[in-house]
């Protein structure tokens, strides 16, 4: 070995570390030993593996093997390709293996060695270079489990405007069927006509194909051999390549089944293995991550107040205030709990196909007053402008799916409060458009808000499952991020579209268009009032319109005012004239002179037999009083159809006192009445038990389906009036419980009402229900007002020999 200057080591060293330091990679110099001991290594080593320098040869000793120790097969490998190249007299190597990290994870190098003449005590050299190679080896590990592991055959088309089929990729499998010179595409007659073949399929799915949409049928293909194959064909688009879409197609071989059920079976475990093999294929959905963060964030949130609040009450028990309170709180924390399941419940529902609708008569006033009950204490809470209009309404009565409906708008109007600031404005409008065949008309339903708006970038996911905006305005609203998709599909299955613009900053509006079935009636507004003349006071120019329309085709004289001033004016005027008006209409919130105010200077001008009636979306309960001490003899709720005005003038106006809803029910309203209730769950049961005998109704029970059966088989002559009948009990469910009662030899088990009680509230489960005979459905958890309201209706229709 040559003799070095001393006095030059220090320079070379500072020289050859900074050569190694600017090539950017990991650079090591090894002995060729049993231990391959590390003698010296630049930055971006240390960096790769994760440890410093110092930690490293305090640990390890500079020594690989011990470093490997915990991961022998993988040094072992490398010992083996080491002395297989020296013995072959190669002058290096070059191999890929996984490296532990400090942190623990692995990654996987590319190490590519030199081995050089320089010898230090008479042991070898060699210089490696290790390069990161982590995520080259994840994607070919994915495209091996895409490809490879999937099954049937695997391949991926370009799809063209005109449903041109181009191959970019296929599995093995595909091209021991197909052939290898499926590549060829057109040029290659088997794929002509195997396109061919499919050729109504395609044309059927054109639309999808051409918008990014998954594909699935079923097609008979010609292979190779000249065998035909019945393939079910599943595809969906995984990316786009020069501006068209790119389809991964799976085709699973169905020849083979003879029998329907077994082909279905088969279909349905192929559909479950396809679906897990799509979703392996897709590239890993960010937005599914982070709902999964923000959904765990939101479901904790109410969790933690209903615990919280739980030990609390615990606490005060000798504070009835402070349980009150905080039993309120437990309820609407455990309602946004509620809520927050069923999102999750009705998309997983709605993405497996399994979503349906359930088709009822639905009243339009009703359905409005419910969504506008449900919305007033988050609108509430907010101080928020709230507007409804009504425009060209003409039919009221109405078939369709109420509880789906109502979900749409709340979710649209639940969307418009939480991104609209507190006092901002949000308006309802319903419009009919027109009637179109079949004896449907087309409805229109626009939520126009005041709110932050919607970024344009976010614009085009809205409607994505899982998807939120990200805004620091609004981080700290809570939510599944599935109320929009949730809603978009549900317009889909109604036949319907929804449609939005926005502007941030300025607000959004949604409008959603449906084709809705009319009922048919032709008594709906037969009524007139000729000689009545009534004062509409309102500063809103729509809903004033709206109402002079509506009350004039019931042959009412209105007179208008747009202020408290001008109803002031225009009652002095026609006390002048020695005539009164027959009732006034009047706003609660208007600006200078507001409802209560106007009514108190209104009693002056006018007699004390005329009606004054406070219109408003305002809860009554919230203004009853000051609306009384002000001389308001009542309340109409927005939105005032045809039919709610004429309600009011015959019940105000006119003195019928068969036409008002009926009052609130008093504190016992089934008192009398006993009732079965067939629950196995025992705090179900409980709660069931307390929330009817609360209502004065005595309840029997039963743990099981067989047990309601022998009670109501044993039980004197009409000895219930009522079943209640849980679906899900061990021994006999309540769907066959329920058959079971229907089959018994008495004319009272026929008759009487039989309630299903469930944890679910979709269509088919209501379906499921009425097949077993029974006359209605609660979903789980029991809330008293539909309990009441429900159990009322079924009593009120039950027919008795």
């Amino acid at each position: 070995m040559n003799a070095i200057n001393p006095q030059a080591v220090p320079r070379q060293n500072q020289d050859y570390t900074l050569l190694m330091s600017m090539l950017h990679v990991s650079v090591s110099k090894h002995l060729l030993d049993e231990h391959f001991t590390l003698i010296w290594a630049n930055d971006f080593y240390y960096d790769l593996i994760g440890y410093p320098q110092a930690e490293y040869e305090a640990l390890y000793h500079n020594r690989p093997d011990l470093y490997y120790a915990q991961n022998l097969e993988d040094w072992h490998a490398i010992q083996q390709i080491v002395i297989g190249a020296i013995s072959a007299g190669q002058p290096g190597y070059t191999t890929v293996t996984r490296m532990r990290r400090k942190d623990g994870s692995y990654i996987w190098v590319q190490l590519a060695a030199t081995f050089v003449d320089e010898q230090l005590d008479g042991v070898q050299v060699a210089y490696t270079v290790m390069n990161n190679i982590d995520e080259v080896m994840q994607m070919r590990m994915e495209q091996s489990v895409t490809y490879d592991n999937l099954p049937g055959f695997v391949a991926k088309y370009q799809i063209g405007p005109d449903l041109q089929l181009k191959l970019l990729d296929a599995n093995r499998k595909f091209l021991d069927f197909f052939g290898e010179d499926s590549w060829k595409n057109e040029d290659y007659p088997l794929f002509v006509e195997n396109v061919a073949r499919s050729a109504e399929q395609l044309e059927a799915n054109r639309e999808r194909l051409n918008t990014g949409l998954p594909v699935h049928f079923t097609a008979q293909m010609r292979g190779q051999s000249g065998a035909d194959a019945w393939l079910q064909i599943n595809a969906e688009q995984i990316g786009v390549k020069d501006g068209l879409p790119v389809y991964l197609v799976i085709y699973l071989d169905v020849t083979n089944e003879t029998e329907l059920r077994q082909m279905q079976t088969k279909l349905e475990h192929q559909a479950v293995e396809l679906k897990a093999a799509l979703e392996t294929a897709r590239k890993a959905s960010r937005a599914k991550s982070d709902f999964l963060s923000s959904m765990s964030h939101d479901i904790r949130t109410p969790m933690n107040a209903i615990m919280g609040m739980t030990d609390l009450a615990l606490l005060h028990l000798d504070d009835p205030d402070k349980l009150r309170s905080c039993l309120r709180k437990i309820a609407l924390s455990s309602e946004h709990l509620l809520g927050l399941i069923n999102d999750v419940l009705d998309m997983s529902r709605i993405e497996s196909g399994r979503m349906t609708l359930n088709n009822e008569p639905l009243t339009l006033p009703e359905t409005l007053e419910n969504i506008v009950a449900i919305m007033q204490p988050m609108l509430k809470a907010k101080h928020q402008k709230f507007a409804i209009h009504l425009r060209h309404v003409r039919h009221e009565q109405l078939w369709s799916d109420p509880l789906r409906l109502r979900q749409i708008l709340i979710n649209i109007l639940s969307n418009a409060s939480k991104f609209t600031p507190p006092e901002g404005s949000i308006t309802f409008t319903l419009e009919e458009q027109s009637e179109i065949s079949g004896g449907y008309a087309e409805f229109r339903f626009i939520v126009q808000d005041s709110g932050i708006g919607i970024q344009p970038e976010f614009l085009s996911q809205l409607f994505e499952p899982f998807s939120r905006q990200m805004d620091s305005r609004v981080d700290k609203t809570e939510g599944s991020g599935l109320g929009m998709a949730i809603t978009h599909r549900l317009v889909d299955l109604m036949h319907g579209k929804i449609e939005v613009e926005s502007q941030v900053g300025q607000g959004s509006t949604f409008t959603v268009t449906l084709p809705l079935r009319i009922q048919q009636k032709t008594d709906e507004l037969t009524t007139h009032f000729p000689d009545l003349h009534v004062l509409v006071v309102d500063d809103d120019l729509i809903m004033s319109e709206t109402m002079t329309t509506a009350l004039q085709q019931l042959g009412v004289q209105v007179t208008l005012a747009e202020s408290g001033q001008e109803a002031l004016r225009q009652a002095a005027l026609i006390k002048a004239q020695d005539k009164q008006f027959d009732a006034v209409f009047l706003d609660w919130k208007m600006p200078d002179m507001d409802g209560p105010e106007t009514a108190r200077q209104l009693r002056h001008q006018i007699s004390g037999t005329v009606p004054i009636l406070i219109v408003s979306a305002y809860d009554w309960g919230d203004i009853e009083l000051e609306a009384r001490q002000a001389g308001i003899d009542g309340f109409i709720s927005k939105p005032l159809f045809a039919s709610t005005l004429c309600r009011a003038l015959q019940t105000y106006v006119m003195g019928r006192t068969d036409v008002p809803a009926p009052p609130d029910q008093p504190a016992e309203i089934f008192a009398g009445r006993r009732f079965l209730l067939v629950e196995d769950n025992a705090l179900n049961r409980e709660i069931a038990v307390e929330l009817l005998e609360q209502e004065g109704a005595c309840v029997e029970t039963a743990e099981n389906g067989q047990e309601g059966v022998w009670k109501m088989e044993h039980a004197p002559y009409h000895w219930y009036d009522l079943i209640l009948m849980d679906v899900q009990m061990p021994i006999l469910n309540g769907y066959e419980a329920a058959r079971q009662i229907r089959r018994l030899p008495r004319r009272d088990a026929q008759q009487i009402p039989i309630l299903a009680l469930t944890a679910d509230a979709f269509a088919e489960d209501i379906a499921l229900a009425k097949e077993a005979g029974m006359n209605g459905h609660l979903a789980k958890p029991l809330n008293i007002k539909a309990l009441r309201k429900e159990i009322l209706q079924q009593l009120k229709g039950e027919a008795r020999e």
